[in-house]
């Protein structure tokens, strides 16, 4: 399959699967995530109407949208600026500033120092969208602050003027039926909203299994693979 037929699946399976939840598959945005793929993906996935990208790594993400914000040799529009920039990846205090310079919005916030290091990189009066990652596990290693923790950390979020708190994000456990940590997952975000009423945001699913994170109520699914095919083989 090309990328263009692809992408269509893709967007038809996610209105069937909004439709079986009696939900409007307009409220849903597709992020596709890009990661390994070289900034040409991107123009192409734009030429296609894509404008929502997510990447995991802070280096990708810096060096595709300045690439692509520049002129090209063989005459293209810079389109960096077109495109809305998500980065899923697991942030570091250290990149906080390089992560922000590059992000529209952050799903990854998951404890007090990241969010307090993204608030220091403002360079002005600029507004950051961030989102809560939420561990689903019960291996405290893996990113995300604890469920019990949640409500915490977004009231400390909320305190930073220049962070706007979106909503969650978390990855479905390996040894879970999806459909139930993302039911855990909106539970989590109901009582976020509770203290938050706008963080609406619900980022969750991704190729293989959006379908339930749809029907849990995701508003945002991070589909990389399924879109972009297999990703380069980096040696």
């Amino acid at each position: 399959m090309t990328l263009s037929e692809r992408l269509s699946a893709i967007d038809e399976r996610i209105a069937d699967a909004a439709c079986r939840a009696g939900r409007d598959a307009g409220e849903i945005t597709r992020i596709v995530v890009t990661k390994f793929h070289p900034a040409s993906l991107v123009r192409e996935l734009h030429e296609l109407g894509v404008r929502e990208v997510g990447e995991n790594r802070q280096q990708e993400l810096t060096a595709k949208r300045a690439a692509l914000q520049q002129d090209q040799a063989d005459g293209q529009e810079p389109i960096g600026d077109e495109l809305r920039w998500h980065f899923i990846g697991q942030a570091q205090t250290n990149k906080a500033a390089a992560i922000r310079r590059s992000a529209d919005a952050v799903h990854s916030v998951d404890r007090v120092r990241i969010a307090d290091a993204l608030h220091r990189a403002a360079e002005d009066d600029s507004i950051l969208d961030v989102l809560i990652q939420v561990n689903l596990t019960d291996d405290p290693a893996r990113g995300g602050v604890a469920p019990a923790a949640a409500d915490a950390l977004a009231e400390h979020v909320l305190a930073l003027a220049s962070l706007r708190l979106r909503g969650v994000m978390a990855v479905a456990p390996l040894d879970e039926e999806p459909a139930s940590a993302f039911s855990r997952l909106r539970t989590i975000a109901d009582g976020i909203r509770c203290v938050a009423p706008e963080a609406t945001w619900i980022s969750a699913g991704m190729s293989g299994d959006f379908a339930e994170a749809i029907q849990a109520g995701a508003t945002h699914l991070r589909i990389g693979s399924a879109i972009t095919g297999p990703r380069p083989d980096r040696g």
